[in-house]
Order: structure tokens, then C-alpha cells, then sequence
């Protein structure tokens, strides 16, 4: 009996340390979670109020206009050319188009789709007339055409290719520009076969950091490589890599491809022609993350009807405001300047000229802007406020039971 009795104490003995040591712990999680949890809701509500915070200062009050001076003389003008040899030979052949480049001592920027002879002759016109020319490195339409994370060795594999093409040509280069987009192609299959399919990727690179590291290291391997061979290099970026930036997220990266990378000078592309209702707004928005700014576009789509190229007055104004923030402005693109005449008219434009964007597009474009930027935070940061959820949903089941059991053993 005594034996058993003793048996009895020791186990109830046990039994309650056991207890008392669950208590202990359940207790200590409770206490780092709850710390935790303030943690990174004022962590959270911190950064959206400094988005707010950056919106109120970056947009004036309500009735006040946004009057912006211009750059102080001629800025340092590249057109971008894209499209078939034929195509471009053609567009060069016209009357007074190479001596309007020359005149407005403006360069060109050459998409390399292809490297062909026919293609080598086109830039040989161009060297020959004293226009710089920045070689605009692309891919072939089947591997993608832009650069980003997909295809860093494909992109490497044509630089070197570029390389020897360019000797074998005797042709020279201002600058070799790498434009970053993502790949239009593989989101148009995707679209095309499945809607669920495309949400089912964006899944799965949701979670890719590697892919993109490895993507930046490669692709900051081949800028180095660039430099090497004497060029200074040009990354063509959409503006909202800069808000990836402000709100230090990598969701762009990892969803679209697209790289945050770093080069001689990054070349924002603030397209108002995506949107006409916000007018320059939007380029005195990104303006000051800005290196250099490119304006557009001066061509319609084929394949979307509805988008309206900028007309002279636009343009014009575009062209002005990014004056005031960068003396290299990037034009998209050659061909609609010249069938719209805007090469001409160039010549006569004063670029000291005081440019107004009203307060209502103002305030549009800074909406836009921060609006972006907290979809680009909460979205990069999604699965932690689905852990806190689901954790707080925890620990309240796990607070209730622990209530509910000492009733229990009483009633017992």
C-alpha cells in the first residue's frame, strides 16, 4: 500500500511540473507573440504612414497648378528605332531626316533584334552622318525579345555575339542599353491557355528569391562585361521599379522578371500616353528618382486600336517637364516623330519656356503613385499578415480551451 501511495505521489508530482511547465511555456510564447504582433503592426502602419506622409508632401495644395521651369537649352535627345530593316532603311531614306538628327545633335538608339548585314548598314549610315547610336540589345522574338529574369544567359550569349558582329562591321556605339521588361510573349501564352495557369505561375514565383538573385547576379556580371569593352550602359526601366524601391520590396522582380539593377544611367520609361488625363503629371511625379527620362509614345498600337499617340502639344510639354529633371530625355519613338513632323518643329522649341500641369493631374499622378506603392508593400508582404491571422486564430482556440479545461476537471 505505501509502495502503491508512493507510486501515486510521484506520478501526481510529475503530473503537475509537467503542467506547471506547459503553463510556463504557453505562457512565454503568449508574451513573445503578443510583442511580436505590436512589433509589426506599428512596423506596418509606420511604413503606409509614410507613403501617406510622402504623398501629402509631394502633392501641392488643392488649388495650387504645378509650374515647373525648363532645363536651360537643347537636352541631349535619343530617339528610339525599332521595327523591321526594310522598315527603318525607309524611314532613314526620307528627306531631311538624317540632317533634322543633326541639327538637334540628337542620337538614335537601335533595337538589335537581328544581326545582320542589312542591319550593320543601317548603322554604318548613321555613324557616317555623325549620329551617336546606342545599341539597343535585344533578343530574338522566340526567346523573349526584352531582358529580365528569364533570360540572363541568353542576354550574355548575345552580347558576345554583338561583339563580334560589330567588329566584323566596323560599326561604333555611343552606349549599349539594356531594356528591361517583362516577357510579353510567355504572360500572352499564359493568358491565352488558362487563366488559372497564369495564376498558378504568379504563385509559384511569388516565392522565387533565388531565381531573381541569381538573375541580378548575372546580370550585373554582364554590365561589368560591357564596361570592359569600353561602353558606358543603359538600363530602360518601367517607373514603378522605383516605387519597388521606395517601399523596399522585391514583388515586381519576382512576379514580372523585371531586375532592379545598377549601370552607368538608368533611363525611367514615363509614358503619359498610357494615360492622357494624367498629362506631364506623371513625369514631374517620378521625375526626381529619375536619371534620365524617356517620353512617348509618338506611334499607335496595331494591336490596340484605342491607344493614341501623343499629339505635338503633348509631346512638346512632355518633352519640357523632363528637361527640368534630366538633360538626357529618351524618345519612343523615331517613326512617329517623323509621320507626325514633330523632328521640324523640334528645332524651334524654347526649352526655357515655364511649363504648368494642373493641380488636379497633379494630384492624380501622386495618387497613382502611392497607390502603387502600397499594393507593391501589402502584396510583398501578404503571407506574413495571412501568418498573423491564422496565429492569432491559434492562440484564441488555444486561450479558450485553456479556460474551458479547469472547469472541466472541476466539474470531475
Amino acid at each position: 500500500m505505501r509502495a502503491r501511495h508512493f507510486g501515486n505521489q510521484t506520478s501526481r508530482r510529475i503530473d503537475f511540473c509537467g503542467r506547471r511547465g506547459v503553463a510556463a511555456c504557453y505562457r512565454l510564447l503568449r508574451r513573445v507573440f503578443r510583442r511580436a504582433l505590436v512589433w509589426y503592426i506599428a512596423s506596418s502602419l509606420a511604413v503606409i504612414a509614410n507613403i501617406s506622409v510622402a504623398a501629402s508632401v509631394l502633392s501641392p495644395p488643392a488649388s495650387n497648378d504645378l509650374r515647373l521651369s525648363g532645363g536651360g537649352g537643347l537636352p541631349d535627345l535619343v530617339f528610339a528605332c525599332d521595327g523591321p530593316t526594310s522598315e527603318l532603311d525607309s524611314l532613314l531614306s526620307q528627306p531631311l531626316v538624317i540632317s533634322d538628327l543633326q541639327a538637334l545633335n540628337s542620337g538614335v538608339a537601335l533595337d538589335l533584334p537581328d544581326l545582320t548585314t542589312d542591319r550593320a548598314r543601317l548603322v554604318r549610315r548613321l555613324n557616317d552622318a555623325g549620329i551617336s547610336v546606342t545599341a539597343w540589345l535585344a533578343l530574338p522574338k522566340e526567346q523573349g525579345y526584352y531582358l529580365n529574369a528569364s533570360n540572363a544567359q541568353e542576354a550574355a550569349v548575345r552580347f558576345a555575339d554583338f561583339e563580334k558582329w560589330s567588329a566584323a562591321n566596323g560599326l561604333r556605339w555611343a552606349k549599349v542599353g539594356l531594356d528591361i521588361e517583362p516577357n510579353i510573349q510567355e504572360f500572352g501564352a499564359l493568358k491565352q491557355g488558362s487563366k488559372w495557369r497564369l495564376i498558378s505561375t504568379l504563385a509559384v514565383r511569388y516565392f522565387e528569391v533565388a531565381r531573381v538573385r541569381r538573375a541580378k547576379i548575372a546580370y550585373s556580371a554582364l554590365i561589368r562585361e560591357i564596361q570592359a569593352h569600353g561602353y558606358r550602359v543603359q538600363t530602360y526601366q518601367f517607373p514603378f521599379i522605383a516605387d519597388e524601391r521606395a517601399v523596399r520590396t522585391t514583388l515586381l522582380e519576382r512576379l514580372a522578371g523585371v531586375l532592379d539593377l545598377k549601370s552607368d544611367q538608368e533611363v525611367l520609361m514615363t509614358y503619359t500616353s498610357f494615360n492622357h488625363k494624367l498629362d506631364s503629371a506623371l513625369i514631374s511625379a517620378y521625375g526626381p528618382d529619375a536619371q534620365a527620362i524617356a517620353v512617348g509614345s509618338t506611334v499607335g498600337s496595331d494591336s490596340d486600336p484605342q491607344f493614341v499617340p501623343l499629339n505635338w502639344e503633348e509631346f512638346s510639354r512632355d518633352l519640357k517637364v523632363a528637361n527640368h529633371f534630366s538633360h538626357t530625355i529618351g524618345v519612343y519613338n523615331l517613326k512617329g516623330c517623323v509621320r507626325q513632323g514633330f523632328l521640324s518643329r523640334l528645332k524651334t522649341v524654347n526649352w526655357n519656356e515655364q511649363v504648368t500641369i494642373p493641380a488636379e493631374s497633379v494630384r492624380q499622378a501622386t495618387r497613382f503613385r502611392v497607390r502603387v506603392q502600397r499594393i507593391l508593400w501589402i502584396g510583398s508582404h501578404l503571407l506574413y499578415f495571412i501568418a498573423m491571422i491564422l496565429t492569432t486564430a491559434a492562440v484564441i482556440v488555444a486561450l479558450w480551451n485553456g479556460r474551458r479545461r479547469p472547469q472541466q476537471e472541476t466539474t470531475v
